[in-house]
């Protein structure tokens, strides 16, 4: 009898194996199948957005985003176009409401069309309706992050050529605090609010409530066509301050239609948590919401632990994230409903690959939609696939339209690798290399408002050939032998923590106002479990001085935002230069913040203690351990 059995276990064995090979076979199959319906698809639409942009470019009277959101009016205006902290407003509310602010700015401001007006607001419904009504009288908003103060805030504001601001009641003392200054320019300040009794703050809430709601002539935007300035969104580089990005109408339509590419419908509900102020926000969140049609559920600011209850509350189908957003997700206890929910979608960038798939793994098969871009580029890509840790795949459509390359680069001396020709060299498949996109009619790169020196910066010539012009990214990226596109670093002055960019020369000027410190050297690093680089600065103290733990921290305090202020300073008593008087950070930047390595005497930001505190291995492993909160 032990033949039989030993042969029929293993028959058992050996039909499993061919069905579980079968079945993988299947499995495989399936999934080149669904692939190449997603090329096919990716494609299919990539043409037909790409033909969109083609009409739009050439109708006449141009059509805008603002009017897409008066058709969706016509067609819906009972239908909801905003969920916020248990109120509803309609398509049509807002519509209304925008009109009465457009009336209102105009008896008070005498706006006209073209007149630039600054947005100093907090993420709410408001935040809609006050640029849906300078859009309708054809003024271009700049939209100011509401974390910056003091220098940063006016330089924001004046780079764009504002003369107007208008700002959250909850935003008052910051207004305050640059009030002289504004006021010496001649600035109109309002404030959304019924009553403030400061002078020189005039209150816009109560000249809103009293305006009509009725329709605004188009004629009051009669010369906006698809290249005028619809935004200026502040991006941070290497001028130390943040640089105004001009958005064109033509680059908010391209914006919106990453929706449609993600395959968003107009039956979605999508979910916002991401500041207004921002790209991600405004153009891909809330303009693409216009685009298809649909609901937005809006949040002040992101909550790991309201998320699921928000999604399941307001049947929220897409969901945005950067990649801190969803480690904070996956960081949050595991309970049995996790994958109880109608999310299908998620649109963003940034997130690692281990984190990626721990969210697939806890909270189900919703699609990632990983991008790259930038907004003032001229090049990005999205990962219509599901394979996790990739920002796109090489598509000859995408790329024929936005033509780029990537090209070898000196991570020592920060720039492009050049042969004896002096020109660039493309970096091989496999090999990581610069992202530079080739400025064309089709791809422009506009620049910065009020900043040519900067614009010149990021233009690269004689790239390929001769007198060509390439939109220099910044950004070191890879594709692979598959023509997989996959983000490696960011090189140059810049480095993002907290989803924001921190620009290393405005830490480095707000650290060398302090009273101790001679030159600083700032720098981002890494920070095990952490998306993005962790602000660091290595400094040198004038002669004869110590460092003032107290004195430093208040500095960092009063003038930075949170994600900027270095949480680790390094003491050195010199600070390496390269051949062309920049500060070498490469080593810097690879040693760390751990005290076993590092001689020189090391500090760390107590936010509980408010002071700088000697960094200790005690502090090293609590950070490690994810005990202490950065």
């Amino acid at each position: 009898m032990l033949l039989p059995f030993c042969l029929s276990v293993y028959l058992i064995i050996f039909l499993t194996h061919s069905d579980l090979a079968q079945s993988r076979r299947l499995q495989q199959n399936r999934r080149l199948i669904q692939h190449e319906n997603n090329i096919h698809m990716c494609r299919n639409q990539s043409i037909k957005l790409g033909a969109r942009l083609v009409r739009y470019n050439k109708v006449k009277p141009f059509y805008s985003i603002l009017d897409c959101f008066l058709d969706a009016v016509k067609r819906h205006p009972n239908k909801v176009f905003v969920h916020f902290e248990g109120r509803e407003y309609s398509y049509g509310e807002v519509d209304k409401q925008s009109n009465k602010v457009a009336r209102a700015l105009q008896a008070e401001a005498r706006l006209k069309e073209g007149d630039a007006v600054a947005l100093f607001l907090a993420n709410e419904p408001s935040f809609m309706w006050t640029w849906l009504g300078l859009a309708k009288l054809g003024c271009p908003a700049a939209l100011l992050n509401y974390n910056i103060r003091s220098k940063s805030l006016l330089h924001c504001f004046s780079c764009c050529g504002a003369k107007v601001i208008i700002a959250s009641a909850e935003l008052q003392d910051a207004v305050e605090e640059v009030l002289p200054t504004l006021r010496e320019q001649g600035i109109s300040v309002y404030l959304l609010s019924e009553a403030c009794s400061i002078q020189g703050i005039k209150t816009l809430s109560d000249k809103i409530s009293q305006a009509s709601d009725q329709p605004l002539s188009r004629d009051l935007r009669a010369n906006v066509n698809i290249r005028s300035t619809a935004l200026y969104i502040y991006t941070s580089g290497t001028t130390g301050l943040p640089k105004a990005a001009v958005v064109t109408h033509e680059r908010v339509w391209a914006a919106s239609f990453l929706q449609a590419a993600s395959g968003v419908t107009s039956e979605d509900i999508f979910y916002i948590n991401l500041p207004l102020y921002h790209s991600a926000g405004f153009l891909i969140g809330m303009a693409g919401a216009i685009d298809r049609g649909i609901t937005i559920i809006l949040r002040r600011k992101f909550s790991a632990s309201q998320f699921w209850d928000d999604c399941r509350k307001y049947n929220v189908t897409v969901m945005q994230y950067i990649g801190e957003t969803m480690r904070y997700l996956c960081n949050t206890p595991k309970k049995d409903n996790e994958k109880n929910h109608r999310v299908r979608i998620a649109i963003g960038n940034g997130v690692r690959t281990d984190i990626w798939t721990e969210f697939l793994n806890r909270f189900g098969d919703i699609k990632v939609r990983e991008l790259y871009a930038a907004t003032e580029g001229n090049i990005g890509f999205i990962n219509y696939t599901s394979k996790i840790g990739v920002v796109g795949r090489v598509n000859f459509v995408h790329r024929f339209f936005f033509p780029y390359t990537l090209i070898k680069f000196d991570v020592e001396k920060e720039e492009p690798v050049r042969n004896s020709e002096g020109l660039c060299i493309e970096a091989a498949r496999g090999e990581t290399g610069l992202l530079v996109g080739r400025i064309t009619q089709r791809s422009p790169f506009v620049g910065y408002a009020g900043n040519q020196q900067q614009t010149e910066k990021k233009r690269l010539r004689n790239v390929l050939q001769k007198g060509d012009l390439y939109f220099n990214t910044g950004d070191l990226l890879q594709i692979d032998h598959q023509n997989f596109v996959y983000f490696q670093d960011r090189v140059g002055d810049t480095f993002r923590w907290k989803g924001e960019n921190v620009a290393t020369s405005e830490v480095a000027d707000v650290l060398t106002m302090a009273n101790c410190i001679l030159e600083a050297n700032v720098y981002g690093v890494k920070v095990e479990g952490h998306e993005g680089r962790i602000g660091m600065a290595a400094v040198l103290l004038k002669e004869g001085e110590d460092f003032d733990c107290s004195g430093t921290f208040k500095q960092v305090v009063n003038y930075l935002p949170a994600y900027a202020r270095p949480r680790f300073i390094r003491i050195q008593s010199c600070l390496e230069m390269t051949g062309t008087f920049k500060m070498k950070k490469v080593r810097l930047v690879e040693e760390g913040f751990e005290p076993a390595h590092i001689q020189d005497p090391l500090y760390f930001l107590d936010t509980e203690k408010k002071t700088y505190v000697p960094m200790t291995e005690e502090i090293y492993r609590a950070i490690a351990a994810r005990e202490v909160k950065l």
